[in-house]
Order: structure tokens, then sequence, then C-alpha cells
């Protein structure tokens, strides 16, 4: 499927190279995003893995107390 861009107020197909160059903003897009995802979900875990310590009263790793209490 043919992308477009708009040039005062005209919509203009993309070259091919424009297509390729956009691809991969795409693709280098989904990849930043699953990163930020990953490192939401890895605080989210040490967060409650944090917490499950503390009320058990084993020792935390630094990851946790910096998930729990925030970097200091």
């Amino acid at each position: 499927m043919t992308r477009h861009k708009m040039v005062n107020g005209e919509k203009i197909n993309l070259t091919a190279e424009e297509e390729t160059a956009r691809d991969a903003e795409e693709a280098q897009a989904n990849i930043d995003q699953q990163a930020f995802n990953d490192a939401e979900t890895a605080a989210t875990n040490k967060k409650a893995s944090g917490k499950a310590k503390l009320k058990s009263g084993d020792a935390l790793t630094d990851a946790e107390i910096s998930a729990l209490f925030g970097d200091n």
C-alpha cells in the first residue's frame, strides 16, 4: 500500500526511499516501545518482589529497594 505525505495541502505519494526510511522509523519505534514496556514490567515485578520480601522478612536487592522507595 502506498503511503502519502502532505505538501502545501497536496497529497503526494512517498518515494521508494521515503517508504524505506519510514519503515525503518516504524521498526525503531516498535523496538523502543517494547523496551519501554519491558522496563515498566521489570519495575513492577521488582516492586512486587520487594513487597513480598518485606512481608516475609527476606533481604531486599538494590533494584527492589529502588523500585519501592526510589533512587536516592
